[in-house]
Formats: C-alpha cells, structure tokens, sequence
C-alpha cells in the first residue's frame, strides 16, 4: 500500500495529511515552542539570552523528532510552509537518510487544514 504525506509546518505547529489506498488522515502536532524573543544588553542578558537559545534549539529538536517518526513510514513527501521550518525539516530528513522521499518543498502561508488536505491532493492525485 503506497503513503503519501504533505504537510504544512512552521516553528509551532504542522498538519499532516496522509493519503493512502484506504483514504485520508489530517494529523496535528503541537510544539511547545515559545515565541523566539532577543534582547539586547550586558553580559547577565547575554547568558539568559543563551540559555534561552538552548532551551529553543533543544525543544526545536525535539519537535523535528516528533515530525519525523509521524512521516518517517511515508513513500513520498510534501513540505509546505511559510519560513524556515520547512528547510529545516528537509535537512534533518537528509540527515537521517529521508531525503529522497521530499517530492517538494513549497513556501505558502497559513492555510486552513481543508486546504492543506486539497493542496496534498492536488500534488498526489489518487
């Protein structure tokens, strides 16, 4: 049975729709990333602004790994988004030897998941 995946993702949230012989899923996964803030100042702020770049990067992470193991069974792939989540996926699924199943990378704003699921389709036709 062939699966094939699109999903939309950015640093907060991605909808993943699957298609299969057997029809269709929207899946939602959650991060639990806050709002990426910078400061400016002395060096105090700096360590706090550092450690607040580990913890970032750390649930980033974590977040990707928890992408991945939902898409990981998929014969082809999709990735749609609006900014640097979508590149920053298809790098981590290069690294882990995913990379040849990315059929597609494309840059759109926020959509609606019925929109996301017709936009999976289009590209997937059954």
């Amino acid at each position: 049975m062939k699966k094939v995946i699109g999903l939309w993702i950015d640093h907060r949230e991605t909808v993943i729709v699957i298609l299969t012989d057997k029809g269709e899923e929207t899946r939602r996964l959650e991060s639990d990333i806050e709002k990426h803030v910078r400061f400016s100042g002395g060096a105090q702020t700096d360590m706090a602004e550092d450690m607040r770049d580990r913890r970032f990067t750390n649930r980033l992470n974590k977040y990707y790994d928890e992408v991945i193991a939902s898409i990981r069974e998929a014969d082809s792939i999709l990735i749609l988004g609006p900014g640097e989540a979508k590149v920053e996926l298809k790098k981590r699924l290069e690294s882990e030897a995913l990379g040849g199943r990315i059929v597609g990378i494309e840059t759109i704003d926020r959509l609606t998941d019925r929109q996301i699921a017709a936009k999976v389709r289009q590209r997937f036709p059954v």
